[in-house]
């Protein structure tokens, strides 16, 4: 049994994984699902890693998953913890001493114009789900945009960059294109939206535990 620690990206909170939860728990698996302190106008980098690491508490065989902006805390745990597996989900890969306010110039990020929150984030996604998600959003005024990323170099442990063939939000090529200049990585891919833990559980849980058999 494997213990899947997911982050969720930025506005985020714990509801955006939770269809992907009880398909990992009926698959023999632990699941944490940590809210980070995005309220907190004082929380930094540090606050965000001492979360997690308080949700783990004493769990081992640690999977931490990043989503988008999650991509900035994943990294953090393994620097902390013994980390069996990073993978990041539809990411914002960030670099050393990155501020995550420069990640979108320094990446290059060209928004697809015209484009509504939600065709951008839920196309794909239930109706009904979508109706939900804006209750679950949570204001993001945390202090760490404007704090460099705290490693010296990527963490030495497996990392696997895992895109949706159908983000509109980041869309394919520009993924693939940060992945190789960030990681050197060629991405794995799967169908569904940016907000794929909501437009695609099943088959997000079933590629998340097939990367126990690498």
């Amino acid at each position: 049994m494997a213990t899947f620690v997911l982050i969720h990206g930025g506005g985020g909170s714990a509801w955006d994984w939770h269809l992907l939860v009880p398909e990992l728990a009926d698959r023999g698996h632990d699941v944490v699902v940590p809210e980070l302190p995005i309220e907190d106008r004082s929380a930094g980098f540090a606050e965000f890693r001492e979360t997690v690491v308080d949700a783990i508490g004493d769990r081992s065989d640690l999977v931490v998953v990043g989503h988008s902006y999650g991509a900035f805390t994943a990294p953090l745990i393994a620097d902390r913890l013994p980390v069996r597996l990073i993978v990041l989900l539809t990411p914002m890969v960030p670099k050393p001493g990155e501020r995550p306010g420069d990640w979108w110039g320094n990446t290059g990020y060209r928004g697809v114009e015209g484009l509504s929150e939600e065709q951008q984030f839920y196309n794909g996604v239930p109706a009904e789900i979508v109706a939900e998600a804006a209750a679950h959003g949570r204001d993001q005024v945390s202090a760490e945009g404007n704090e460099p990323w705290p490693l010296d170099a990527w963490p030495d442990v497996p990392t696997t960059v895992l895109i949706a063939r159908e983000d509109r939000f980041f869309p394919a090529d520009f993924q693939r294109r940060v992945a190789a200049d960030r990681l050197g990585a060629t991405p794995d891919e799967i169908d569904g939206s940016h907000s794929v833990p909501l437009s695609h559980p099943k088959q997000l849980a079933d590629r998340l535990t097939s990367y126990l058999l690498r």
